[in-house]
């Protein structure tokens, strides 16, 4: 056994879109690359790995889920990331009581490694670890596997503590972390956590999409 997780297929996933999409002006979660809004092209891209539904993390009146069941944050005020991985992780106890983790994912990064959930799972030594994603130096905590365990204590931090830094959460536990490498291509090396925020990252995403279908 490679690590504490047996199947990383099982692995609920939690796509997280929750923010407020302010800078890009209308919800990201339904803009279209290539033709494809990036929350269907994410599901689905998920869904060609893990084998149980995906959950969606947005706000109670989402216009169209495509079939995911509905998370919303339980704490008002869009409290940040650790928000909805809250909600997550108190919605999995009901959904799937025999989950030790949930994974998230953010809605506004396509190019996420396909073995983004099997990689972080390997190195899960313990029901209470988290293992986030690294890539360039730098911690990708919203591309995560989140244990159940902790969830009592991330709804306590969230409601005292008034910063709210993810790292300061991530503080306070066994964190594992997984470095991805940037892909190569022909127009130069791409973050595989490249995430969409404005207009001009989707149509840099439509360009990195381009050199990433080349080298295929």
């Amino acid at each position: 056994m490679s690590g504490f997780i047996v199947s990383p297929e099982d692995i609920p996933v939690l796509l997280l879109a929750g923010g407020r999409s302010s800078r890009m002006g209308a919800n990201k979660a339904f803009a279209l690359l290539a033709g494809e809004s990036l929350l269907a092209r994410i599901s689905s891209k998920i869904a060609e790995r893990q084998r149980k539904p995906i959950a969606l993390n947005a706000d109670a009146d989402w216009p169209d889920t495509m079939g995911m069941p509905l998370v919303p944050d339980r704490m008002p005020s869009k409290l940040g990331p650790l928000a909805g991985v809250l909600a997550g992780l108190q919605d999995v106890r009901l959904r799937d009581p025999e989950a030790t983790h949930i994974a998230t994912i953010p809605i506004d990064s396509p190019f996420f490694p396909p073995d983004l959930i099997a990689r972080l799972a390997g190195v899960i030594r313990g029901s209470d670890e988290i293992a986030i994603a690294t890539s360039l130096g730098q911690d990708h905590p919203v591309f995560g596997l989140w244990p159940v365990s902790a969830a009592a204590d991330l709804e306590q931090w969230i409601a005292s503590d008034e910063k709210r830094r993810v790292r300061d959460f991530l503080a306070r536990h066994k964190v594992r972390r997984v470095e991805f490498p940037a892909v190569a291509t022909a127009i130069g090396s791409l973050d595989p956590f490249f995430n969409i925020n404005t207009p001009a990252d989707l149509a840099e995403a439509e360009t990195w999409l381009g050199a990433l279908e080349d080298v295929a």
